[in-house]
C-alpha cells in the first residue's frame, strides 16, 4: 500500500466510550508464504522484535480486561518467541511488556479470519466489546484505537477504514448513495467496478461480544477462497438493521499490512520515519533521518546530534550535547553529557561519563564502564572493566576485566593478558600509573599507583607504586648473519 495522507474522517460524530469491559482478539495463526521464510509471518521481524510484539505492546496499552491471540502457523514457536522478547517500547515513561492478561488461543484449521475469531470468543464474556487487530499490522497508533472505541455503540460496530492510492488485495468499503456503509467485499468477489474503490477495510473493528458471536455463527463459506470472512459480520449487521459506524485513519501507513518481504521492509521504513521524528521533535539534531535505526526506549538531553547511519538500540540515554558519529552503533548504554564518539564505534551495555572522546572506531563490551574525562582513542576494545576519570587508553589497545585508576595513560599496543584457557583474571593499574606502548600486562597483575611500565614490556608479577619496572631479553646483535637468499633457478 502506498503511504499518504488521508483527508477522510468518521462518518458520524464520535459517541462517548463504551462503559463495557474490552477484551483484544488477535488474529495471529496465518503462514505467510509470500514471505518465503520457514519463520512464521507475525515472528518477521521489524525494528528487532517481531511483529506480533508490537500489536501486543499496543494492545496493552488499552489496559484491556484480556488479550486473546490466535495463532496457529509456527505453534509453539509463536508463544515463545513472544515470551522471550525483551521490553521493546517507544519511550521510556511507557515501558510495556507482554501483559498478564494475556491468553493463547490456537487454531487448529486457518479456515479465515471470522473462523479465526470465533476461537477467541469462546473464552470473552457475553458483556465485553471485543477489539480484533491483527498479528501483522504493527503499525497502529494507541490513539487511533481509543478513538474506533469510542466510536463505537454498546451495542453497535465500529470500522476502521482508509483511502488509499492502491487497494489492491483488500476489502473495499461499498457505501450507500447517501454515504452509510452497506458491506464490504473482498477483493477476490469484487466485480470490477468495486475493484475501482479506494477506499478500503483495515479489518481492525469493535463490536460487543454478544453481537459477535450471532453474526459469527451465520457466517458461509459462500466466497473465491472458500473461507469464512470476519468482514462478512459487517453486511449481517446492516441486514439485521445495526448502524455500522467507520473511522478513517489519518495515515494510511498506520494500517500498513505485511504479507510479503517488500511490504516489510515499508514498515520499517515507516518505523524509521517515525522514531526519528519523535527524536527531532524533542530536539535532536539528525543529519538525515532516513539513515539512522532507533529501537527500544531512547533517553535524550538537550543538543543531541546524531550523524547518518547511527543505530540505537534501547535502552539509550544521550546526555545534554552528546554527540554521535556516523556510522555508530549504541546498544543498551548510557553516554554522558559532553561525550563525543567518532565515527565507527560500537557500544553495547556499557556506561560512559561526561565529556569523554571516544574513537573513532572504538569497542566497549558489556561491563565497560569509562569515568568522565576519559579518553579511548583508535580501535581501542575494552571488556568488562572500570576506566577512571581522565584516563587514556590510546589505539590499538586491548584492555579486559581490569580496574584503570584515574589520570593513566595506557600506551598503543598494550593488552591484558586476562584468560588463561580456563579462567579470566583481572587487571589492577593504579592512579596514575603510566604503562608505555606494546606491553602485555598477565594477570592477575597490579600496577601501583604512579607505576611506569617500560615500552614493550611482559608483566607477569606485581609493579610497584612509583617505580619503573621492565621486562624486556637482551638486545643482540648478530654481526656475521646473512638473509637466506632464494635459490637461482638454473635454466636448462
Amino acid at each position: 500500500m502506498t503511504a499518504r495522507k488521508s483527508t477522510a474522517r468518521t462518518r458520524t460524530d464520535p459517541k462517548p466510550a463504551p462503559s463495557a469491559p474490552l477484551s483484544v482478539a488477535v488474529l495471529a495463526a496465518g503462514q505467510g508464504k509470500r514471505m518465503h521464510s520457514e519463520l512464521p509471518k507475525v515472528l518477521q521481524p521489524l525494528a528487532g522484535v517481531p511483529l506480533l510484539w508490537h500489536v501486543l505492546e499496543l494492545a496493552a496499552s488499552l489496559s484491556p480486561e484480556a488479550i486473546h491471540v490466535v495463532y496457529g502457523y509456527g505453534g509453539e514457536r509463536v508463544r515463545e518467541a513472544c515470551a522471550g522478547v525483551r521490553e521493546a517500547c517507544t519511550d521510556e515513561n511507557e515501558r510495556l511488556s507482554a501483559p498478564a492478561t494475556l491468553q493463547w488461543v490456537r487454531q487448529e484449521q486457518q479456515l479465515g479470519t471470522g473462523h479465526a475469531l470465533a476461537q477467541a470468543l469462546a473464552h470473552i464474556p457475553e458483556q465485553h466489546q471485543v477489539l480484533v487487530l491483527y498479528g501483522d499490522v504493527p503499525l497502529l497508533r494507541t490513539e487511533t484505537l481509543r478513538a474506533l472505541i469510542a466510536l463505537a455503540a454498546p451495542q453497535g460496530i465500529a470500522l476502521l477504514t482508509a483511502t488509499v492510492a492502491d487497494p489492491t488485495g483488500y476489502g473495499r468499503i461499498v457505501r450507500e448513495r447517501r454515504g452509510p456503509l452497506r458491506r464490504i467485499v473482498e477483493q477476490a468477489d469484487a466485480s470490477a467496478g468495486e475493484r475501482r474503490l479506494r477506499e478500503i477495510s483495515t479489518g481492525v473493528m469493535v463490536a460487543p461480544a454478544r453481537q459477535l458471536r450471532r453474526y459469527l455463527a451465520q457466517l458461509a463459506p459462500r466466497n473465491a477462497q472458500r473461507e469464512y470472512y470476519l468482514t462478512d459480520v459487517v453486511g449481517l449487521a446492516r441486514r439485521a438493521g445495526l448502524r455500522v459506524q467507520t473511522l478513517a485513519a489519518d495515515d494510511t501507513a498506520e494500517v500498513l499490512g505485511i504479507n510479503d518481504k517488500q511490504q516489510l521492509a515499508a514498515a520499517e521504513a515507516e518505523y524509521r520515519r517515525r522514531r526519528a521524528r519523535e527524536l527531532m521533535q524533542r530536539g535532536v539534531t539528525i543529519t538525515d533521518p532516513a539513515r539512522i535505526d532507533i529501537y527500544g526506549a531512547v533517553s535524550v538531553g538537550r543538543d543531541v546530534l546524531l550523524d547518518v547511519n547511527v543505530a540505537l538500540q534501547g535502552p539509550v540515554r544521550l546526555g545534554d550535547g552528546v554527540q554521535v558519529g556516523r556510522n555508530c552503533i549504541i546498544k543498551n548504554s548510557s553516554i554522558g553529557a559532553g561525550t563525543l564518539l567518532y565515527a565507527n564505534c560500537v557500544v553495547n551495555d556499557a556506561d560512559i561519563g561526561a565529556d569523554c572522546r571516544i574513537g573513532p572506531f572504538a569497542h566497549l563490551r558489556p561491563g565497560a564502564r569509562v569515568a568522565a574525562t576519559a579518553h579511548l582513542g583508535n580501535f581501542v576494545e575494552i571488556k568488562n572493566s572500570a576506566i577512571g576519570a581522565g584516563s587514556k587508553v590510546n589505539h590499538l589497545s586491548y584492555v579486559g576485566d581490569s580496574d584503570v585508576g584515574s589520570g593513566v595513560n595506557i600506551g598503543a599496543g598494550t593488552i591484558t593478558c586476562n584468560y588463561d584457557g580456563v579462567t579470566k583474571w583481572r587487571t589492577r593499574i593504579g592512579d596514575g600509573a603510566f604503562i608505555g606502548s606494546g606491553s602485555m600486562l598477565v594477570a592477575p597483575v597490579s600496577i601501583g599507583a604512579g607505576a611506569t611500565i617500560g615500552a614493550g614490556s611482559t608483566i607477569t608479577s606485581d609493579a610497584p607504586a612509583d617505580k619503573l619496572t621492565l621486562a624486556r631479553s637482551r638486545q643482540l646483535t648478530i654481526e656475521q648473519w646473512e638473509r637466506p637468499r632464494r635459490a637461482k633457478a638454473v635454466k636448462a
